[in-house]
């Protein structure tokens, strides 16, 4: 199993249809994760150039205030994660790059405990994902150059005790794996 909602069997010779993934206005038909807001970025763009939107406390994403803001960068393929927090929320910005990240609700008592979401996001599409603490998460790298991300987590990072917690990427603790190869 590649991606959580792909039943297609490699040895069927029937062309298996495509199930609705986007309304006709393009809202996504698959429920988010309890807590997981995308918020999509407003680019304003004028003859000298543009200026994208990444955080406004004004938006009301997220109650937290900004403590602490960090860039991250995943080479061409690459995966970072799985990754959980205890203490903090992420607040994820997607800047430079095509990106696919992956959140999995581990958190007891969840109404959406179990549920996988995909998110892609890239320079044409950027946006903020708040991930909830409790929420495994990771970033893979889709397309053909370094991509880019802005983190702006509720927690300042903890050099002597971080909040980060990993898993493997192949652990069989998260109903997901990565494709080893993209497009299909």
């Amino acid at each position: 199993m590649n991606r959580p909602t792909d039943t297609i069997e490699r040895e069927t010779t029937s062309p298996v249809q495509d199930r609705q993934t986007v309304t006709p206005e393009g809202v996504r038909t698959d429920p988010r994760i309890a807590g997981v807001v995308v918020r999509p970025a407003v680019t304003h763009v004028d003859e000298r150039g543009e200026l994208c939107e990444i955080y406004n406390p004004a938006w009301g994403a997220h109650e937290a205030p900004m403590v602490y803001a960090y860039q991250s960068m995943i080479r061409p393929r690459k995966v970072k994660g799985w990754i959980v927090h205890h203490l903090q929320d992420d607040r994820v910005f997607a800047s430079l790059g095509t990106f696919r990240f992956v959140l999995y609700d581990a958190r007891d008592g969840s109404p959406t405990k179990g549920a996988v979401n995909e998110i892609f996001l890239g320079e044409r599409n950027r946006a903020l994902i708040i991930i909830p603490r409790g929420v495994y998460h990771a970033v893979q790298n889709v397309g053909e150059t370094d991509a880019y991300f802005i983190n702006l987590p509720t927690r300042a990072y903890d050099h002597a005790n971080p909040d980060k917690y990993r898993l493997p990427l192949d652990t069989d603790l998260i109903p997901y794996r990565f494709e080893e190869e993209l497009g299909h």
